[in-house]
């Protein structure tokens, strides 16, 4: 693995937050829970901002059990981010103003990146972008309805190749007040696959000048994060797959920010274990139940062994563990002097692309015919 090269970059302005280093945790989708950001939080001493995973507008405005304790920030965390899903601009309008006057965030990010089929279908996530006029009016919703909290906004690149949505995207963000907007360099229909056009990220800072622009995509490791920055120009990064199983890489981007460039972290498996061991007692004080804490840790135990010598009987052992006696016991029965292993740096999570995108029926016929959205297409559960 290479050495990051020191890269000047200026401090992230979200509103009145600073980030510094402008370092931004993706929000997804069952895994950027508060224990997760917690983790994340610690290795980067603090620095950085750390959003909640996916909050549907309508669960939050009906107040749903599961969508109250998603948006529960520990004490430490600030500021607090919250990620909203939402097609109806009241629906979003009404949550983000709850967020706001009941003081439930400092700061509002608005998804419309998701890929994931239950969502396109809905005319959500990546497929909304297509519908100018429909964006426009979540986003001046969203904005007028914020009052002081900075609102910005996480997108891709289109539908696909043939719809492309993001500059236009973008060009409606600055006028109705949006504070940055983040771009995934993919289209919908890639999904995570093939590999992130940085290039885009490139395009969209030239064309919305006016406010920051964060690129997200391929972030597998410091290096990759300084030269998106080198060679986009951007002026931050959203990192989302590459920190599955490795928390440890917002230390590794702190220190490549602040020009600490041979200051990367190579843990052993002792210390990938017992941090393992530390995310599962977090998910069960979380939840408030140590056998769903270690079930829901589940997912994250091949991201977190990947690329160390362990043998398949043993992941199957380890993925399926009920408390944590029995992870810890499992974990010791391991080499755990093993080095960090070459090539665990690089890719993780999923990778699947060229997928047909699931939209509403005649959804590409018009940009701007925006009739068949109503309140009934929002989703009605958070957490993606």
């Amino acid at each position: 693995m290479s050495t990051p090269t020191a890269t000047p970059v200026s401090p992230l302005q979200i509103g009145p937050h600073t980030v510094q280093p402008p370092v931004v945790l993706a929000p997804m989708a069952g895994i950027t829970n508060a224990p997760f950001r917690t983790l994340c939080r610690e290795f980067s001493g603090g620095k950085g901002l750390f959003v909640s995973e996916m909050i549907t507008t309508r669960a939050l405005v009906e107040r749903n059990e599961k969508t109250m304790q998603l948006i529960h920030f520990d004490a430490s965390e600030k500021p607090r981010s919250i990620q909203l899903y939402g097609v109806d601009p009241a629906t979003v309008g009404k949550a983000v103003r709850m967020i706001a006057e009941e003081g439930l965030a400092d700061h509002i990010d608005l998804n419309f990146g998701c890929p994931v089929p239950k969502v396109t279908r809905k005319g959500g996530g990546s497929a909304l972008p297509y519908k100018r006029p429909l964006l426009r009016a979540i986003l001046r919703e969203a904005v007028t309805g914020a009052g002081d909290l900075p609102v910005t906004m996480k997108m891709r690149k289109g539908v696909d190749d043939d719809h492309i949505t993001y500059l236009d995207a973008g060009r409606i963000a600055v006028e109705e007040g949006v504070t940055a907007v983040a771009l995934h360099g993919r289209t919908a229909s890639q999904h995570y696959g093939g590999t992130a056009d940085w290039d885009a990220v490139a395009r969209l800072k030239e064309h919305v000048p006016e406010i920051p622009v964060l690129g997200n995509g391929d972030i597998w490791s410091a290096e990759d994060a300084l030269r998106m920055v080198r060679e986009t120009g951007c002026d931050g990064v959203v990192v989302g797959r590459g920190c599955l199983g490795r928390p440890w890489l917002f230390a590794d981007l702190v220190a490549a920010f602040e020009g600490r460039t041979g200051d990367i972290a190579r843990p052993a498996l002792r210390q990938v274990a017992d941090v393992m061991v530390r995310h599962a007692t977090l998910l069960g004080e979380w939840i408030g139940d140590e056998a769903r804490g270690v079930i829901d840790f589940r997912k994250h135990v091949a991201w977190y062994l990947k690329g160390f010598a362990v043998g398949s009987e043993m992941r199957k052992r380890l993925a399926i563990t009920s408390s944590l006696q029995e992870l810890r016991a499992g974990l010791d029965e391991l080499d755990l002097d093993q080095a960090w292993p070459a090539g665990a740096d690089g890719p993780r999570g999923r990778t699947s692309g060229n997928n047909r995108v699931v939209l509403p029926d005649g959804w590409l016929k018009d940009p701007y015919d925006c009739a068949g959205v109503s309140e009934d297409a929002e989703l009605d559960t958070s957490g993606g």
